[in-house]
C-alpha cells in the first residue's frame, strides 16, 4: 500500500511526519532499548515494528529527530499507540502532546471502533485525548510471549 506522506510543523519550528525515510533508526533504537517497556530490545525487531505499522517521527528545527512514536492498525476498525518518545533534551514543551494529537489526527484512522495504548507514566497525557480504563477489563485477555 502506498502511504501519503503526512507533515505538520509547529510555530516553533518542530515538525511531525511519516516519512519513514527521514526516521533515524539509532536514535530512535537507544530511545526505546533504555525505556520500561522494551529494555535491550534489538535493533532490527524496532526497525521491523516501524515497517509494520505507521511510523511517526518528531524532528526538532535543525532536523534532528526528537521523538517517536507508531500506530499499529488494520485502519478500519483497530488502532493500537506505541513507542511514544520524546528525547529528553526536548521535554516539557509539549511535544509529546503534539506528537500524540498529530498521530491520532491521521484522516484515515477517524472511523476506527476503538484506539487502546499501555502506559505506567504518562495516564494525563493520554486522558487528554480521551483515553482511559477499560470499561470490563474482564472482557480483555492478554497472551504473553517470550520476555525478549
Amino acid at each position: 500500500m502506498l502511504e501519503t506522506i503526512r507533515e505538520e510543523r509547529r510555530a516553533d519550528g518542530f515538525l511531525a511526519s511519516t516519512d519513514r525515510d527521514r526516521l533515524d533508526f539509532a536514535r530512535i533504537h537507544a530511545w526505546l532499548s533504555g525505556s520500561y517497556w522494551s529494555p535491550g530490545i534489538a535493533r532490527e525487531r524496532v526497525e521491523r515494528a516501524a515497517r509494520h505499522a505507521l511510523p511517526i517521527g518528531l524532528y526538532a528545527p535543525d532536523g534532528v529527530q526528537a521523538g517517536y512514536c507508531r500506530v499499529i492498525t488494520d485502519r478500519a476498525t483497530f488502532a493500537y499507540l506505541a513507542d511514544v518518545w520524546v528525547d529528553d533534551a526536548w521535554r516539557g514543551r509539549g511535544l509529546g502532546k503534539f506528537l500524540v494529537g498529530f498521530a491520532l489526527s491521521d484522516p484515515e484512522l477517524q472511523d476506527l471502533r476503538r484506539w487502546m495504548l499501555f502506559t505506567a507514566d504518562a495516564h494525563g497525557l493520554y486522558r487528554q485525548f480521551g483515553f482511559g480504563p477499560l470499561a470490563d477489563p474482564s472482557r480483555v485477555m492478554v497472551r504473553p510471549g517470550p520476555r525478549i
